[in-house]
């Protein structure tokens, strides 16, 4: 609307131009298009015919084409671009149709621009480019279709409807001036109708361009219609919103004012609801048994509340810090349940196995019923995920008759989170510390810290390591300082139990505030203990299934373990368990026959394939290849470790995904090797005219560690002596220089594996000893274990003295 009111901003010896009449638009229509126009191309807009618009021309060849045509017959062909960016546009820029123009007048701006106001006449396609310098000039065609616009009820129907919408969406919005709609009324032209509402509708360039194009009058039309009615509905839905906003607002002012006179009438008839809580306060606080020091705290808190003007901002926060204060359970302690008796029988019912933690827990209760004041020890389980650490917290809870306050700070950078925020902030709240406090109302909780190893470290917004470590420290944690408190807490009475998957990422100073207590992987028996005595009946309870109705003998438990899981833990096995009773319980559910008794069978039909093969142990027909023991998170694996020589100049190669320390082995093995050839016969001319390749197999996984070192250098010797190694033996060792065996960690687990595999002799180093001693004999029957201190011990044990088959000729 805006562009036709235009001409009201030109100065008084303007022509006039008024709206198109039928006659006139016929008459555009009826005239004759020259056979090559100047092309005008337009970034912004598309110009309909008969529609009038103004344009500022800003590039180069643009203005001088506009004066070049204005000097001269004025009539112009103006195009739009396809992309409004490109500066200078080729013919591929441009669309095919555009419109004939009239320009009317040429205007100088007073910040330098040249606007040109112009008329459109009739539609042209653009057929090829004929220049492009000085400015681009084109062979063009007429575009207009021959046929006339129809004359029936449904035409005129269709140009009324449009009219009508227009006129409505004039009506409807605050920023269109209501002269437009006077403006509308008065066009009697369909055709111009429809170009000037196609020129002034809130839709992109591309649609007014398909509009443009499209040759079909009516189709046109209808298209024009369906996008005035959207902008119909999207204007009546605007008006709505912001009719709906001030309404809500006027309400909020109402409110304000009847409670700001319902405050004073109050105050009048002697009080109100802010002397309600701070008499709620006073009766709190006077039941606390809080030291001296927090007691003059409230006070000077609360005389400071009584001050505040209860509509300000800091009264609320005022508020909510002296009702922490008195939420607080300063020196409220549970009383612990003393009965050794009752505790130690709780930990077995709840948990199989985990002696050492037990008779620790165990420890703790005896001395505390010796002396009652002590400090709470602070623990700390080790061990990989699902073998029970967080569970188990929960059992000592119980068998204590403490309560139980479980936070995990996997993934927590802010030291705010557990420190708190300062009173001077908005929306600040105490630590969770001192949060979990007041939720469980008692001052000696069971606070079992959750992932402690994922904690980050010092970053932007502090160190929650370092948070920690006053926490977890009994000679500080006593005056335990939370920053929204700004009072001390003394947290020695609380019995914190922390967890981790692996110590390497906990900070030093934070070990060593911890009684570190170790949980490996379970053995094949115990997990088979563990699933009938908790995993089957959790399950069939919370699945609805009666004991009487399934069964699962040690076959099955077996078979689920063995190739549907590998894991240290049991998370992963109580999933496949409850798996197979889903299955049973739909049996049951729809009353249809079933087995009751599970048959490893079964569990191919309910598990689906065997989705874990376990290592067996390999053929000693070949040379070079011996098996070593690795421990991973998920437990122990047997591994390989293969050798090969060919003929070379006695390079070393190594493959398998390997780790820095895994290399380093490798090395000392091959070069402790080549210093002790003559003891094992071996030419050390040869380490000059072969090359050696020690492969690890199952490339895409990542291995490191020492422990394969033993197993590399017993894998070399049978390499270059062609000896045999001896059938079901593995073995795992750290090696040094000096031909020395040292001690490695995971034992449970990597013997755990071999079992597995029905491997029946394990070499170790003689240090380990004392971790076989700690597992029982019945897990470890039918192992034989052999003791070593010294590389050579190995050889002797683990090569027999005969060749493979087929023995390389290395010379």
């Amino acid at each position: 609307m805006s562009e036709i009111l235009f001409s009201d901003m030109i100065d008084g010896d303007t022509e006039f131009f008024p709206l198109l009449t039928a006659e006139d638009e016929e008459i555009m229509n009826e005239e004759g298009i020259p056979d090559e126009l100047p092309i005008l191309p337009l970034r912004n807009t598309v110009l309909f015919p008969g529609v009038v618009i103004p344009i500022t021309v800003g590039r180069d060849k643009s203005i001088k084409l506009i004066r070049d045509s204005y000097t001269g017959d004025k009539i112009i062909g103006v195009v739009a671009q396809k992309d409004p960016e490109i500066e200078e546009p080729a013919e591929d820029d441009l669309h095919k149709v555009g419109t004939v123009a009239r320009i009317i007048k040429i205007l100088q701006m007073p910040d330098g621009n040249t606007t040109a106001i112009i008329q459109g006449k009739k539609r042209f396609q653009l057929d090829a480019v004929t220049q492009l310098d000085p400015y681009i000039k084109a062979a063009v065609s007429n575009y207009e279709p021959k046929q006339k616009n129809p004359k029936t009820k449904d035409f005129e129907a269709l140009i009324d409807s449009v009219k009508d919408v227009a006129i409505q969406i004039v009506n409807k919005s605050p920023i269109i001036p209501s002269e437009s709609a006077f403006a509308l009324n008065n066009i009697e032209s369909p055709g111009f109708l429809v170009n000037f509402v196609s020129s002034n509708l809130s839709v992109d360039n591309s649609q007014k361009q398909e509009l443009l194009e499209m040759t079909n009058f009516e189709v046109r039309a209808q298209k024009v219609l369906e996008h005035l009615t959207h902008e119909l509905q999207m204007l009546e839905l605007k008006n709505q919103i912001q009719k709906k906003v001030k309404v809500d607002m006027d309400k909020q002012q109402r409110d304000y004012l009847l409670n700001q006179q319902l405050k004073t009438i109050q105050e009048e008839l002697g009080g109100g609801a802010h002397d309600t809580e701070i008499n709620e306060l006073k009766e709190k606080a006077d039941k606390k048994q809080w030291s001296d020091e927090v007691a003059e705290v409230f006070k000077n808190e609360m005389a400071r509340l009584k001050r505040m003007n209860p509509a300000a901002a800091e009264y609320s926060i005022q508020l909510n810090y002296l009702d922490l204060l008195v939420a607080l359970p300063w020196n409220e302690y549970t009383p612990d349940n003393l009965d050794l008796k009752h505790a130690k029988k709780v930990l077995e019912e709840d948990h199989y196995g985990l002696e050492d933690i037990k008779e620790r827990i165990l420890e703790f209760l005896a001395v505390l019923k010796l002396k009652k004041d002590m400090k709470a020890p602070i623990l700390c389980f080790v061990g990989p995920p699902g073998v029970g650490k967080t569970s188990l917290g929960k059992s000592i809870a119980k068998s204590l008759g403490r309560k139980y306050i479980h936070i995990s700070l996997g993934g927590v950078r802010d030291e705010a989170e557990l420190r708190g925020h300062r009173k001077t902030y908005i929306g600040a709240m105490p630590g969770r510390i001192i949060q979990s406090l007041k939720k469980v109302k008692s001052s000696n909780p069971l606070f079992m810290l959750d992932e402690i190893d994922k904690v980050s470290g010092n970053n932007y917004s502090g160190n929650p390591q370092a948070a920690l470590l006053e926490i977890l420290d009994p000679e500080q944690n006593s005056t335990f300082y939370d920053n929204y408190l700004e009072v001390n807490f003394d947290l020695s009475h609380i019995l914190f139990i922390a967890t981790a998957n692996s110590l390497s990422t906990i900070h030093p100073a934070l070990r060593d505030r911890m009684e570190i207590i170790e949980l490996s992987g379970y053995l094949m028996e115990e997990k088979v203990e563990i699933a009938k005595r908790h995993l089957l009946p959790k399950q069939l309870e919370a699945h609805g299934v009666k004991k009487n109705q399934l069964k699962f003998n040690k076959a099955v438990l077996e078979t689920i373990i063995e190739d549907y899981t590998r894991e240290a833990g049991v998370r992963w096995l109580e999933k496949q368990i409850a798996k197979v009773i889903r299955n049973r319980a739909k049996f049951i559910a729809m009353e249809e026959s079933y087995n009751k008794n599970i048959t490893p069978e079964d569990l191919r039909t309910i598990l689906g394939v065997k989705r874990f093969q376990r290592d067996r142990d390999i053929s000693n027909d070949v040379a070079g290849v011996v098996t070593g023991l690795a421990w991973t998170p998920v437990g122990g694996e047997i591994l390989f470790i293969e050798v090969s020589l060919s003929p070379g100049k006695g390079n070393l190669k190594l493959t398998g995904n390997l780790g820095d320390v895994m290399k380093e082995s490798a090395v000392i093995a091959l070069e402790y090797l080549k210093a002790h050839a003559g003891i094992l016969s071996i030419n050390s001319d040869l380490f000059e005219k072969w090359n050696v390749h020690i492969h690890v197999p199952e490339g895409a996984t990542p291995k490191d560690g020492p422990s394969a070192g033993i197993t590399m250098f017993t894998a070399l010797v049978s390499a270059f002596t062609q000896r045999k190694v001896k059938a079901k033996i593995a073995m795992t060792g750290e090696i040094t220089l000096r031909g020395k065996v040292l001690p490695v960690g995971g034992i449970k687990e990597k013997i755990l594996a071999a079992k597995q595999a029905k491997i029946n002799t394990i070499i170790l180093s003689a240090e380990n000893r004392k971790d076989i001693e700690d597992i029982k004999e019945d897990y470890i029957k039918g192992v034989q274990f052999i003791y070593v201190d010294r590389l050579m011990e190995v050889v002797s044990h683990a090569l027999l003295k005969e060749k493979v088959k087929n023995p390389m000729s290395i010379k």
